[in-house]
């Protein structure tokens, strides 16, 4: 019983990583494949043109996202911790 415990726990723990980091990184893959359409038209191949925007979405989806990110993250402990005796 102990194991089946632990592999729930470990598949909700792979489904809310994916969730809590989809937003950010799914804003950083939109962002990145407009700023390569960009280059590949205008045949500008400098580094930092890739780059650059796609720190300031990862910084811009951080705050947009944050505080959805840590609520998520503080329910999941919050169930982990609390189911902890029960299970175990």
């Amino acid at each position: 019983m102990v194991s089946d415990a632990a592999l729930q726990l470990f598949s909700a723990l792979l489904w809310n990583t994916v969730l809590i980091c989809a937003p950010v990184l799914g804003l950083t893959l939109l962002v990145g494949v407009g700023v390569s359409i960009f280059q590949a038209v205008t045949q500008i191949q400098d580094m930092s043109l890739s780059f650059l925007p796609k720190l300031v979405a990862a910084f811009i989806g951080l705050v947009a996202f944050g505080p959805w990110m840590l609520r998520r993250l503080v329910s999941y402990a919050t169930q982990v911790i609390s189911s902890l005796p029960g299970q175990f």
